[in-house]
C-alpha cells in the first residue's frame, strides 16, 4: 500500500507565488481593459476650482447630517446639469461642502449655482413701485388736477406665460410689471375720476422720498408693510436681499433690473404656490414671440391645483393684483400679470433671458431648494500648469525614495536586496493598478497628500523586508542553515510585522474618519498600502526567499548573497542536545 506524500517543512510556496502573480496580472489586465490605465488626479495635481461653502441656519438644529446629505445630493445635481464632468461634491466637518471642479469647467457659473438655496414661491402682487427713482415736483397750473390715480396698465416689454396645453389658455405679462414712463407720468397725468384742484404755487419743500413712492404706487400696501415698503430701495444693492420672514405673511421683495435700468418694489401676498411643486423646469426658445429664451415650468399634482386656483383668483383682480409674482431666493424674477383662468400644469417664463440665465434658473428650479442656506467661505483656483508641476515635484520624490531604498538593500543585504528591489516592484504595480481602478469606481482622487502616502509607503514596505531578513541573519549567526533559518525566523518575523503593519494601519483608519478634505487622500493611501505590505511579504517575500534557501547560491552562503556566514561572525554548530534543548525552549515560547 502506497504511502501519501509527506508535506515538505517549508511547505508549497511555488502556490503562493503564482496566486499573487495571478491576481497581479489580473488587475494590469482590467486596469488595461477597462482602459482606466491612470489614476484620477485631484484638483491640486490636474488643475481647476476648489468652492468650500459653509452653512448658515437660525436654527443651529437644522444643520445636521440629514440636511448636509440632501444639500450634497442637490449640489452635485446641479453641478452635472451644467455639463461639468467628474466634478467632485463631499461634505467636510459637520457645516461645510466641499466642490471641486476639474480643469475645464466653467468655474464662474458654478460658483454662482452651487451655493444657491433656491427657495421658488408664486406670490401675488398687491402693490408695485418704482424704487429709487428721482422724480422732480410737478409744476403747478390752474387747470391741474390733484389727487390723481396711477395708471395700471403694465407695458409690454416682454411676456410670461402659463399653458394648461393648449395655446389659447395663456396669460401674458412684462418681465418687471410696467413700464417705467407710465409710473413717472401717473402723478402729473390727471385720471378720469380725480376731483379738487391743486394750487397755482408751487409746494415750498420738495416731496420725500417716501412720498414721491407712494404717489408712484400700483395697488395697496398691507398696513404691516407700510412703513417697510415706503423705506426699502431696491436700487441700494445691500436692500435687495431676502426680506421674506414666513410663507404665510404679506412680504416686501425687489425685482431685477429692467432694460431701463429701474428697480421695482413690490408688496406680495401669502405664498400660493411653492418651488417645490415644480415637477420639471426646461430652458427652451420661445418661437411664437421673436425666439427669445424662456423657461418652461410643469408642476406635479399639488402644484396644479394651486396654480389653478391663484390664476382663477388673479384673473377677476385690477392691475396690478391681477399680477403673481416668481421670488427666487427673496427676489422677483418676473411678475407676470393673467388675463384669464389658467387650468393645467405646465407655465412658461419668459421676458428678456438670455441663452445662460434661462439654463441657469431651469437648472435651479429642476432640482429642488438647498434644505440650508450656504455662503461661498472660498473659491481656490489652481492652474494646470502648477499642477502639473506639483505632481512632477511628488513623482520625483516618490523616485528618490525608492532610488535610495534599492541602493540601501543593495549595499547592505547585496544577494536579498534583490528580493527586496522584487517587493517593492509588485507593490508598486499592485498600488498603481489599483488606485487607476478606485478612480473610475469609487471616485478616488489622487492628491498630493495621497502621494506623501505612496511614498510613505515605499519605508514601509521595505521595513518589513528588513524585520525577516534580520531575522534570517540572526539565525545563522547561530549556526543554523538557511533553510532552517528561514523557517525559523518565520514566526517572530511574521509576528513583529503584523504588529507594526496593523499600528500603521489603524492609525490610517483613525486619520481617515477624524480628518476632511485632502488629508483624507493621505489617510486612504497610507491603509491601502499598509495592506498591500502583508500581502506582498506573505504571499511573495517569504515564499521567494523559501525557494531561494533551496538554490547554492544562497544556501551555501556566498559572500554576494548577503548570507555569508563569515561576515556575519556566525558562531560553531552547538552540540545536538544544547540546541535541541534551546530550539525546544524557543518553540515553547513561540507558542
Amino acid at each position: 500500500m502506497a504511502t501519501p506524500k509527506s508535506r515538505p517543512r517549508d511547505g508549497y510556496p511555488g502556490r503562493a507565488l503564482a496566486l499573487i502573480l495571478v491576481v497581479t496580472v489580473g488587475l494590469v489586465a482590467l486596469m488595461f481593459g477597462t482602459g482606466h490605465t491612470k489614476p484620477r488626479l485631484g484638483i491640486d495635481l490636474a488643475g481647476g476650482t476648489s468652492i468650500t461653502l459653509s452653512a448658515k441656519s437660525t436654527d443651529p438644529k437644522a444643520i445636521n447630517k440629514s440636511n448636509m446629505d440632501i444639500a450634497t445630493g442637490i449640489i452635485e445635481q446641479r453641478v452635472n446639469g451644467m455639463g461639468v464632468s467628474e466634478a467632485e461634491v463631499q461634505t467636510q466637518g459637520d457645516r461645510n461642502i466641499i466642490v471641486n471642479i476639474p480643469k475645464g469647467g466653467d468655474k464662474q457659473t458654478a460658483a454662482d449655482q452651487v451655493g444657491t438655496t433656491a427657495q421658488l414661491y408664486f406670490r401675488p402682487v398687491l402693490a408695485l413701485a418704482p424704487s429709487g427713482v428721482q422724480v422732480p415736483p410737478p409744476t403747478a397750473s390752474p387747470s391741474a388736477s390733484g389727487s390723481a390715480a396711477p395708471s395700471a396698465t403694465p407695458s409690454a416689454t416682454g411676456t410670461a406665460a402659463a399653458t394648461a396645453g393648449a395655446p389659447s389658455a395663456s396669460a401674458s405679462a412684462t418681465k418687471q410689471g410696467r413700464a417705467v414712463g407710465e409710473a413717472l407720468a401717473a402723478d402729473a397725468t390727471p385720471s378720469p375720476g380725480a376731483t379738487g384742484s391743486a394750487a397755482a404755487t408751487p409746494p415750498a419743500t420738495a416731496p420725500s422720498d417716501a412720498d414721491l413712492s407712494a404717489a408712484m404706487t400700483s395697488g395697496t400696501v398691507p398696513p404691516e408693510l407700510a412703513a417697510e415698503f415706503a423705506a426699502i430701495d431696491c436700487s441700494q444693492t445691500g436692500q435687495r436681499k431676502n426680506l421674506q420672514k414666513s410663507e404665510e405673511q404679506p412680504a416686501v421683495a425687489c425685482t431685477q433690473k429692467d432694460e431701463r435700468g429701474i428697480y421695482y418694489k413690490l408688496a406680495l401676498g401669502p405664498v400660493s404656490v411653492k418651488g417645490a411643486d415644480v415637477s420639471k423646469a426646461q430652458a427652451t426658445i420661445d418661437t411664437q414671440q421673436g425666439g427669445g429664451w424662456q423657461v418652461q415650468l410643469q408642476f406635479n399634482g399639488r402644484g396644479t391645483d394651486a396654480f389653478t386656483d391663484i390664476t382663477t383668483k388673479l384673473a377677476a383682480q385690477q392691475a396690478p393684483s391681477n399680477q403673481f409674482a416668481i421670488v427666487l431666493d427673496g427676489q422677483v424674477v418676473s411678475h407676470p400679470y393673467v388675463r384669464g383662468a389658467i387650468p393645467g400644469g405646465s407655465a412658461v417664463i419668459s421676458g428678456g433671458f438670455t441663452q445662460t440665465e434661462a439654463q441657469s434658473l431651469a437648472n435651479v428650479l429642476s432640482f429642488g431648494a438647498l434644505p440650508l442656506e450656504f455662503t461661498t467661505d472660498d473659491v481656490t483656483t489652481v492652474s494646470p500648469q502648477l499642477g502639473g508641476d506639483q505632481l512632477k515635484a511628488g513623482l520625483i520624490a516618490g523616485l528618490i525614495g525608492m532610488v535610495l531604498v534599492v541602493l540601501y538593500s543593495l549595499v547592505y543585504y547585496r544577494g536579498l536586496g534583490l528580493v527586496s528591489i522584487a517587493g517593492l516592484i509588485v507593490s508598486a504595480i499592485l498600488t498603481y493598478s489599483i488606485m487607476s481602478l478606485l478612480g473610475a469606481g469609487i471616485g478616488f482622487a489622487l492628491n498630493l497628500p495621497a502621494v506623501c502616502g505612496a511614498i510613505v509607503a515605499i519605508g514601509i514596505t521595505a521595513d518589513s523586508f528588513i524585520v525577516y531578513f534580520e531575522r534570517i541573519r540572526d539565525e545563522v549567526r547561530e549556526g543554523a542553515l538557511l533553510r532552517p533559518a528561514v523557517q525559523r525566523a518565520w514566526p517572530r518575523a511574521r509576528r513583529t510585522i503584523l504588529v507594526s503593519d496593523f499600528v500603521s494601519f489603524l492609525c490610517a483608519a483613525v486619520l481617515y474618519l477624524v480628518s476632511v478634505g485632502k488629508v483624507q487622500g493621505f489617510a486612504f493611501t497610507l491603509g491601502l498600502t499598509t495592506a498591500l505590505d502583508v500581502v506582498v511579504i506573505f504571499l511573495f517575500t517569504k515564499p521567494l526567499i523559501t525557494l531561494l534557501a533551496r538554490r547554492k547560491f544562497f544556501s551555501e552562503g556566498h559572500p554576494w548573497s548577503g548570507l555569508d556566514p563569515k561576515r556575519l561572525g556566525a558562531r560553531p554548530p552547538l552540540r545536538s542536545s544544547r540546541r535541541r534543548s534551546s530550539s525546544s525552549s524557543a518553540a515553547v515560547k513561540e507558542a
